[in-house]
C-alpha cells in the first residue's frame, strides 16, 4: 500500500489538531487510520509517517517528543509522539 505524503500529512495535523494543545499522540494512530487494524496494513506506513513528520516538525507545524520533551527531528531514536506545535497552542 502506497499513500501519498499529502494524505499522511493531513492525517497527521488532523490528529494533533483533534488532540489539541499539551495532548499527543502516536504515529501509530495514523497509521492504523490510513492502513487498517491489521500490522500488514499499517505497519509499512511507520517510516513515511516520519519522514512527514520530521518535514513537518521542521517547518513548525507539529512538535515530536520523547519521554515527554521534544527532539531534534534529525537526531532521534525509539518510541516517539506527535503533538501541535508550540506556537500553534496559542
Amino acid at each position: 500500500m502506497t499513500i501519498d505524503p499529502e494524505t499522511l500529512e493531513t492525517t497527521l495535523l488532523a490528529l494533533a489538531a483533534e488532540r489539541g494543545p499539551g495532548k499527543t499522540f502516536c504515529p501509530s494512530e495514523a497509521a492504523r487510520a490510513l492502513g487498517g487494524p491489521h500490522p500488514d496494513g499499517w505497519g509499512p506506513l511507520m517510516q513515511p509517517i516520519r519522514r512527514v513528520a520530521i518535514r513537518l516538525m521542521k517547518e513548525g507545524r507539529i512538535t515530536i517528543t520523547r519521554k515527554g520533551r521534544p527532539v531534534d527531528p534529525d537526531d532521534f531514536k525509539g518510541v516517539y509522539r506527535l503533538t501541535v506545535a508550540e506556537a500553534d497552542r496559542e
